[in-house]
């Protein structure tokens, strides 16, 4: 099947230098990860292991996909994921920090454009960072790194937040 082929109308993406569509894919995943999380995960590092995999084997621009604890007021601690080695902790600055100072999503089209980016693969090109909030607080940060350039979008916020909300009963 080429590349995006079959794909519902959604999120747009970049396949092999073809935009395609992420919307369908998203909600297959949520649906996936509904059946293998809810009423099943033991714990939030089970459930956090369990979306890492599923979306870094389902999403193929993916090369980092994984999540970040708080581990004070500046600093965050590696947790479940997928892709090559990860720092083990990050502080004072970052993309996954900056997702925890605002409580917001926050889009890197280009890493080496963000101020205070922290490479921990230099090979990322474009990240997404979505923080785990409970209670108003920031728990964790789910981050996605790819090793090309503006692969993810404000279109990928609301599906993403839609997994990261499914670890909300473990917190």
């Amino acid at each position: 099947m080429p590349c995006g082929e079959g794909e519902p109308a959604g999120v747009a993406a970049a396949c092999g230098g073809e935009m395609i569509n992420r919307g369908g894919r998203y909600e297959r995943i949520l649906r996936q990860l509904q059946g293998l999380i809810v009423g099943a995960s033991p714990t939030l590092i089970a459930a956090m292991a369990t979306v890492s995999a599923v979306l870094h084997a389902k999403m193929p621009h993916h090369s980092w996909t994984g999540f970040y604890f708080v581990a004070g007021e500046d600093e965050l601690h590696v947790g479940p994921y997928q892709g090559p080695a990860a720092c083990q902790v990050l502080k004072g600055q970052g993309v996954c920090l900056h997702a925890v100072r605002t409580r917001a999503a926050v889009v890197v089209p280009d890493v080496a454009a963000f101020p205070g980016h922290i490479a921990c693969d230099s090979r990322s090109r474009s990240e997404i960072a979505l923080p785990l909030v409970k209670d108003g607080r920031v728990v964790a940060v789910l981050d996605v790194d790819s090793n090309e350039p503006a692969q993810f979008s404000a279109a990928d916020v609301a599906p993403l937040e839609r997994i990261v909300a499914l670890l909300l009963p473990f917190c």
